[in-house]
């Protein structure tokens, strides 16, 4: 007999709704002409420490958060694509393999994204804490790579939208549920797959740790600019 059982620990959800937000925020600050720019900076900072807290939980945090165990082989690919060809695809305790790989692009997209956002300005009012170190020409290459990265993000989260979708109309698996309430209805043979919590403590640990760092690298650590008045 299926019972609910604890798979998303409480850090997962709190971060993936957050960067959904987050998300959302810096696409809609990203207008240079709705004067929020410097919101939008604020934002590429949150994002930056979610997606550092989000990578250092996957290392630290509870069985289904942790890359080691849902990072997919080829072969667990190849199966899963297989499955979905004949209609056959089979309910995954945390996520299945290519929501796993959707997971590793997300992150390392926005990753890059936020990363390349503390380098750029946008040549008039406004520019990232170590624009000041890197020459024109890698400006400018930062600069594109900043400009498109954002229309890479969409795309992404799109897919990962709609792959949510197919799976609530066509396969009859709500995957959206899980990530408010953590739990899933596992078989008896599947429940010893569960966490008995969400090792909240540690995440407390981390995300201090990260909020941080984040602080020192984008206050304590940035070069100062000098100003020279003639």
């Amino acid at each position: 007999m299926a019972k609910q059982q604890l798979i998303w620990d409480l850090p997962v959800r709190i971060f993936h709704w957050c960067f959904v937000g987050v998300l959302l925020a810096l696409w809609y600050t990203s207008d240079q002409d709705n004067g929020l720019i410097e919101v939008h900076i604020k934002l590429g900072y949150t994002a930056l420490g979610l997606t550092i807290f989000r990578i250092l939980w996957g290392f630290v945090g509870t069985t289904h958060a942790k890359f080691i165990n849902f990072i997919p082989r080829p072969k667990q690919i190849k199966s899963y694509i297989q499955q979905l060809r004949i209609g056959k695809v089979k309910n995954y305790i945390g996520h299945n393999p290519l929501g796993s790989l959707m997971v590793i692009f997300i992150l390392f997209a926005v990753l890059v994204q936020a990363t390349s956002g503390l380098f750029i300005s946008d040549d008039i009012f406004s520019a990232g804490p170590y624009n000041s170190v890197l020459t024109s020409e890698l400006e400018k290459i930062l600069k594109t790579v900043h400009s498109n990265g954002f229309n890479i993000i969409a795309t992404l989260s799109a897919i990962h939208i709609l792959a949510v979708l197919y799976y609530l109309i066509v396969k009859k698996q709500n995957l959206i549920k899980p990530m408010f309430t953590g739990k899933k209805s596992l078989n008896n043979d599947d429940a010893k797959h569960a966490i008995k919590h969400s090792k909240l403590f540690i995440a407390l640990i981390v995300a201090i740790a990260v909020v941080c760092f984040v602080y020192w690298l984008v206050v304590i650590n940035a070069p100062v600019i000098e100003e020279y008045y003639y």
